[in-house]
């Protein structure tokens, strides 16, 4: 194939919203990339097989893991996803030698204390709608959402950066705990779910979105097994939000978080990832989404300065 075909085929297979730098690395022939396929690249060293690995699990297109490939660097690493989930296990491990109690330590009495933790009685502290998602319930959950963190997360930071993900995550946290506090107004949080589930969500959605053009081995069955999962950590939390197995001073934390993240990761998520190489302002479904999102932003707040007064929510007293 000459390299005018070659210009020709890869201008038929990308989006015709690209953003201008994309449109001319192709004008000036800069995504005339070797013909065989990345399976086929021999002598690759460590690194170079991981980036490689992660274009194949993130990306739909053939043209476009070949060019994350062969432009990819290693710097600025992946740092976001690194630095949150080393931050939850300091923590995690701070409280826990702190308590004694590596299981379930929202059953402890000087738990819910931590300035950390999202509680209905300390709303006004702003900060606590965001920084609950360095507390975990126990052992079980910090695993499953490091773990997943590491596994999904990391790699998405890889090709899509460090400023989308990273909004992708924060996003999900913020509505998780603006959920709890409308529809489960006794309810703390902890936990980082909401950001975790919004990154799973999104990702599992694209790979639905882009079934025939996703190369990731056993797909269907990683697929099943992640839905699996997810669905277990839900009823995990929805078990312990109704059913306590110990004695508890307090309401224990919601679920809700982990739904909320599951949408935003649909909505805001798939559009951040459906759009490599693209702006998103230049896309208008980015700014309906934005929107959607900036409007349940105004309502959790309004609900939260006025609602619980005006229903006369029976809070427990803040610890």
């Amino acid at each position: 194939m000459d390299r005018s075909s070659l210009l020709q085929l890869i201008q038929e297979q990308i989006s015709s919203k690209r953003s201008s730098s994309f449109k001319r690395a192709i004008a000036n022939g800069q995504r005339a990339l070797p013909q065989d396929g990345l399976l086929d690249e021999p002598g690759l060293g460590v690194y170079k097989r991981f980036v490689r690995y992660v274009a194949y699990e993130i990306l739909p297109c053939e043209v476009d893991r070949r060019w994350y490939f062969y432009r990819h660097r290693s710097c600025p690493p992946p740092v976001f996803m690194a630095s949150v989930t080393l931050a939850q296990i300091i923590v995690f491990l701070c409280y826990g030698a702190r308590l004694n109690k590596w299981v379930l330590q929202t059953y402890h009495p000087e738990y819910m204390k931590s300035p950390l933790v999202y509680h209905p009685g300390h709303r006004a502290r702003a900060w606590r709608f965001l920084t609950y998602m360095f507390m975990h319930v126990g052992l079980e959950q910090l695993g499953f959402n490091a773990l997943l963190q590491l596994m999904i997360g990391v790699p998405l930071e890889m090709v899509h950066g460090v400023l989308r993900i990273s909004l992708l995550y924060l996003a999900g946290v913020l509505a998780g705990s603006l959920t709890v506090s409308i529809t489960d107004m006794r309810a703390p949080v902890v936990g980082g779910s909401g950001g975790v589930y919004a990154l799973c969500s999104a990702h599992l959605a694209n790979v639905v979105m882009n079934w025939a053009g996703m190369r990731c081995p056993y797909k269907l069955l990683r697929m099943v097994l992640a839905l699996v999962c997810m669905s277990s950590e839900v009823g995990r939390a929805v078990w312990l939000r109704f059913s306590p197995p110990l004695p508890a001073s307090g309401p224990q934390p919601s679920f809700m978080a982990h739904l909320a993240g599951a949408v935003v990761g649909v909505s805001m998520g798939l559009t951040i990832l459906r759009s490599y190489e693209e702006r998103l302002r230049d896309q208008c479904g980015w700014w309906v989404v934005l929107l959607a999102y900036g409007t349940f932003l105004l309502f959790a707040i309004f609900w939260n300065v006025f609602a619980y007064d005006l229903l006369g929510a029976d809070i427990p007293p803040p610890p």
